[in-house]
């Protein structure tokens, strides 16, 4: 028996669900469970903040030395974004400590400075992890979980955090792996439609963090902004990496960008338990973006499904399926079973 099937059974889609757009889009519609966190405002090395939410478990158990979870949302998405919401939620029940982290300008205020955040923006989890081990988690083993361009930027970190020895495991679920094949997947056909939103997303953004600044007398910040020229002339999100991206955070274009920042090269330097789990149907992800079994380490479980989406796996009678998959990988991990059942 391999690691993926002590998980327990795959991912099948229910009837209602017919494929990867409905359900990626049920994510966004599901019912989403009522959840009380505390928000810890992290100042940077650089002048910026990052907001973070903290939800307790609900009862406290008497084992302290029990992990503490860091979640990070994907792209356009944010702390209070469902997939979050929900996993948060189950951890709570299950008795774990969790952080979801707002990336820069995610957290409903604008972010004080011109650049914002990216798929390779491992720097800024580090900064944020620094202070939660120091103020609300010290002494416990960390688990991560990332999703979409969050579980990129997770890998990304755990390659070469200097918490290697507090890190317990990585959980990366719907992860672009390689940055260039998914940009071109949002350029063209079907798949287009979520390249547009996107890219307005990411625009309008922009735009009002401009105003926003503008009111702060931020004027240097302002500038840089304007020397990236006219936005409403970029089409796909390859204009946007290559004409925004790229130059506020110190990469030559969007393939360089996207190059430095890809996922794939990085797993195989990680040295703890990990978790990928993924659609084949991922509107947004090829299959060919993803690292094959005999790219990756024994530490390492490629739990991939036929079906499911970008974040979606709906399933009948466990609107929970994902949280649950990952709950048990959590187990294992923390168990002498990890070493004792097969690869990946």
């Amino acid at each position: 028996m391999n690691r993926a099937e002590v998980l327990g059974a795959p991912y099948q889609s229910p009837w209602w669900l017919p494929d990867g757009h409905t359900q990626t889009v049920w994510r966004k519609f599901s019912r989403q469970p009522t959840l009380q966190r505390r928000r810890q405002r992290i100042e940077l090395a650089d002048g910026d903040f990052i907001d973070v939410d903290l939800a307790e478990p609900l009862q406290l158990a008497g084992d302290t030395g029990r992990p503490w979870v860091l979640l990070v949302h994907g792209l356009a998405g944010c702390s209070s974004s469902p997939y979050v919401l929900a996993m948060q939620a189950y951890l709570q029940q299950q008795g774990l400590p969790s952080a979801a982290m707002n990336l820069r300008g995610c957290s409903g205020e604008p972010n004080r400075l011109a650049l914002a955040y990216h798929s390779g923006c491992s720097d800024d989890v580090e900064q944020v992890v620094a202070t939660l081990m120091t103020l609300e988690m010290s002494d416990r083993p960390l688990i991560v979980i990332g999703y979409s361009l969050g579980a990129n930027v997770l890998l990304k970190w755990a390659s070469h955090t200097r918490y290697q020895q507090s890190l317990q495991a990585v959980i990366s679920v719907s992860n672009p792996f390689s940055l260039a094949l998914c940009s071109q997947q949002m350029s063209a056909g079907v798949t287009a439609w979520y390249g547009r939103y996107f890219l307005r997303r990411l625009r309008n953004d922009l735009l009002a963090k401009r105003e926003y600044l503008v009111k702060l007398g931020h004027e240097r910040e302002v500038s840089q902004i304007d020397a990236l020229g006219p936005l409403q002339s970029l089409r796909t999100l390859w204009e946007f990496d290559d004409r925004v991206t790229a130059p506020l955070h110190g990469f030559s274009n969007a393939a360089d960008y996207y190059q430095r920042c890809s996922s794939r090269q990085f797993i195989n330097k990680i040295n703890v338990p990990v978790l990928m789990v993924h659609g084949l149907n991922d509107p947004i992800i090829p299959p060919s973006a993803l690292p094959m079994p005999d790219e990756l380490p024994a530490t390492v479980i490629r739990d991939v499904h036929r079906t499911g989406g970008h974040v979606g796996f709906a399933r009948p009678g466990e609107p929970r399926w994902l949280e649950q998959r990952i709950w048990r990988f959590i187990e294992l991990t923390q168990s002498r079973h990890w070493c004792s059942v097969g690869g990946n």
